[in-house]
C-alpha cells in the first residue's frame, strides 16, 4: 500500500495535525458557524433566508471574518466522535495509554453532552444551522451526527484492545444503543412502501437525504449485530433499500430527495458506499452488493482527476475540499477487499493532501478553488476528518 517513505511522510503529518489540534484543545471554528456571531445574529432577524446569506459570505470567503464578527471557538460533538474513532485507533496501533486516555475523555465528554428532551442519546452542532431545507437552532440532534458518534462508540466494540476494559465496551455498547431509539423515536420516517424506510434530517423537518438515512441504517445494523434486535436489523434492512432502490442507472445517487436536492457530489457518495456496504456485512445479506458495486465504480471513475485528486461535483473538480479529501482516503480502504488498487489509491491521496493541502503550522486548509484557497482552519469539517482519515490509513498499512 505504501513504502517506508510515503509511511513515514503520513506518521509526520499526523504528528503535526495532532499538535495543532491539541495545542487548540480540540476547539475551533466551522464553515456553518456564522450565527454564533452576536452582531450576525442579531442581524439575522430570525429569518432563514437571511441567516443562510451570513453562513454562505463567512463560509466562502477566503478572509476569516470570524474574529472581527466574535464567533468563538468552539467543541463540536461531530468532530468529537471523529477524534474518539481516531484516538481509539491510535491506542489499538500503539498501546499508547495517552491514546487510551483520550478516547475515555471523548466518550465521556459526548455522554455529557447530549442534546437533552429526546427519547435517546443524540447530538447537534454547536450553531445555528440555517440551511436550504429548514433551520435547526444550535444542539438541534441530527441523524448524521448521531449516527457518527454512535457509530464511533461501535469500533470499540468492533476493534477490541488487547488489554480490554470490559466497562468502557459495556458503556459504549450501551450509548450507541441510546442513539437507535433517538432515531426511531425521534425522526420523521417515510414508508413509501412496506419494506423501506427513509429517516429524516432532524426531529424539525421531513427531510430525506440519502447519505443521512444509510448513516442511520449503518448504526442500527451494527447494533443489531451486537444485540442480535430483529427489529434494529429490520429498520436497517428498510432504509438501506430505500436508498439502494432510487440509486441512478449510472450508479449514482442525488444528494437527496426533492428538486431542491438532485446534485451529485463525491464525499457524500462515499458516504453512501461505505454505510450501504457495511449495512450488509453487519446483517450479513447480499441484498445491496449489486448496488454497492455499481456505486463504487461509478465513484470511482467520475470523482477524480487523472492525477488522482478527489473532485467535488460529478461534473466540477472545484473547490477542492479537504472533508472531501479525507472520505476519499476512507472510501477506498473500506473497499480494499474489492478493489486490488484501492490501498494504493487511498495512500496516493493522502500523499498528495499532505503535499497539497497542510499548511506550515500542521493543520489542513480548507478548499482549494481555481484561482484561490481558504486556509481557514476548520476543526470539524478539515481537522477531524483528516485526522480520522489518516490514523485509519496509518492503521490499515500497520496492520
Amino acid at each position: 500500500m505504501m513504502d517506508p517513505i510515503g509511511l513515514q511522510q503520513i506518521s509526520t503529518a499526523v504528528d503535526r495535525l495532532e499538535t495543532w489540534i491539541e495545542g487548540e484543545e480540540f476547539a475551533g471554528w466551522d464553515p456553518f458557524d456564522a450565527l454564533n456571531s452576536p452582531i450576525l445574529s442579531r442581524l439575522t432577524f430570525t429569518n432563514r433566508r437571511i441567516g443562510q446569506i451570513w453562513v454562505q459570505l463567512l463560509k466562502r470567503s477566503p478572509v476569516n471574518l470570524r474574529p472581527l464578527l466574535r464567533v468563538p471557538k468552539g467543541r463540536n460533538p461531530k468532530a468529537a466522535g471523529l477524534f474518539l474513532a481516531s484516538y481509539w485507533r491510535k491506542y489499538l496501533m500503539t498501546q499508547n495509554e495517552d491514546h487510551l486516555k483520550r478516547a475515555q475523555w471523548f466518550a465521556q465528554w459526548l455522554r455529557e453532552n447530549v442534546s437533552p428532551g429526546y427519547l435517546g442519546s443524540c447530538w447537534g452542532y454547536n450553531f445555528d444551522w440555517p440551511n436550504r431545507g429548514f433551520f435547526a437552532p444550535q444542539g438541534t440532534p441530527t441523524i448524521v451526527g448521531t449516527a457518527t458518534i454512535g457509530l464511533a462508540f461501535m469500533d470499540i466494540l468492533k476493534l477490541p484492545a488487547r488489554s480490554a476494559d470490559p466497562e468502557f465496551e459495556k458503556n459504549a455498547l450501551q450509548t450507541a444503543r441510546s442513539a437507535c431509539e433517538f432515531l426511531l423515536r425521534n425522526l420523521h420516517l417515510t414508508r413509501p412502501s412496506a419494506d423501506e424506510l427513509c429517516f429524516s434530517y432532524t426531529p424539525l423537518d421531513r427531510t430525506f437525504i440519502h447519505n443521512a438515512n444509510l448513516l442511520g441504517g449503518s448504526l442500527l445494523a451494527e447494533v443489531a449485530a451486537a444485540t442480535s434486535e430483529a427489529d434494529l436489523a429490520a429498520a436497517a434492512q428498510a432504509s438501506a433499500r430505500y436508498s439502494a432502490n432510487r440509486q441512478r442507472r449510472d450508479g449514482s445517487w442525488a444528494y437527496g430527495e426533492g428538486s431542491q436536492y438532485t446534485w451529485v457530489d463525491g464525499f457524500h457518495t462515499g458516504y453512501v458506499l461505505v454505510a450501504l456496504k457495511r449495512i450488509g456485512a453487519a446483517l450479513g445479506t447480499t441484498e445491496f452488493e449489486q448496488a454497492v458495486e455499481r456505486g463504487y465504480e461509478y465513484w470511482r471513475n467520475v470523482f477524480f482527476t487523472q492525477k488522482g485528486v478527489p473532485r467535488y461535483y460529478s461534473e466540477s473538480t472545484y473547490p477542492i475540499d479537504a472533508h472531501g479529501v479525507a472520505q476519499a482516503i476512507l472510501t477506498f480502504l473500506e473497499f480494499t477487499d474489492q478493489d486490488p488498487e484501492a490501498g494504493d489509491r487511498a495512500a496516493r491521496t493522502a500523499l498528495w493532501a499532505t503535499d497539497h493541502m497542510q499548511g506550515s503550522a500542521g493543520y489542513f486548509h480548507y478548499q482549494i478553488h481555481r484561482t484561490y484557497r481558504i486556509r481557514i482552519p476548520y476543526m470539524r469539517w478539515s481537522q477531524a476528518w483528516m485526522h480520522r482519515a489518516l490514523v485509519e490509513l496509518q492503521r490499515r498499512t500497520v496492520n
